[in-house]
C-alpha cells in the first residue's frame, strides 16, 4: 500500500453500523484480493467529537474541567474502540498498513480537512439514512462533503433488512 502513484482512498468512519458497513463495502470490492495489485491507497478517517460538543446545551455550572476531561477521557477510550474495530475489518480481509486517523472536531469539518489535507481522490462514507425531518435537524455528513470536499463521493447505503 506504499505506491504513492495510485490514487488515495480516504473512508471514513464513526462507531455507527452504517459507517462500519461503508467500510467493509470498500474493503471487500477494492481491497479483498489477496496478493492482488490494488487500484488505490487507503487511508481511514475517524472524527471524534470534542467534550465541548458533548455538551450540547448544558446549563450553568456543566463546564467543569474535571467533567470535560472525564469526558475527553471517555471519547478517546471510544475512539481506540473504532481504530481496533477498522484493523479488524481490514486484518479479516489481508488489507494491511491501513493509516488510521482520530481527529477531534465536528466530522463536517474533520473529513473535508482530511481530504485537502490528504489531496484525497474519493471520499467513502455510509449514509445513516436518516428521513427529511431527522436530517434537517441534525445535519447530513454526507450531504455537506458531497458539497464541500474537492472530491468525488462515494455513499454507501447499509441494504434495509
Amino acid at each position: 500500500m506504499g505506491d504513492t502513484a495510485k490514487p488515495l482512498m480516504m473512508v471514513a468512519v464513526d462507531n455507527s453500523n452504517h459507517s462500519f458497513y461503508a467500510l467493509e463495502w470498500a474493503l471487500d470490492n477494492f481491497f479483498a484480493k489477496v496478493g492482488s495489485n490494488h487500484l488505490f491507497r487507503l487511508i481511514v478517517i475517524h472524527a471524534r467529537p470534542s467534550p465541548n460538543a458533548l455538551f450540547g446545551f448544558g446549563g450553568p455550572g456543566t463546564t467543569s474541567t474535571d467533567v470535560i476531561s472525564l469526558m475527553d477521557a471517555d471519547a478517546k477510550k471510544a475512539a481506540q474502540k473504532v481504530i481496533e474495530r477498522v484493523k479488524d475489518a481490514c486484518g479479516r480481509r489481508s488489507v494491511s498498513n491501513v493509516p488510521v486517523q482520530s481527529m477531534e472536531g465536528d466530522p463536517r469539518d474533520v473529513i473535508t480537512e482530511a481530504v485537502d489535507k490528504h489531496h484525497a481522490d474519493i471520499l467513502v462514507l455510509g449514509s445513516h439514512g436518516y428521513g427529511a425531518v431527522k436530517r434537517a435537524v441534525l445535519g447530513s455528513v454526507s450531504d455537506y462533503c458531497a458539497h464541500h470536499c474537492s472530491c468525488s463521493i462515494m455513499i454507501v447505503k447499509k441494504p434495509k433488512s
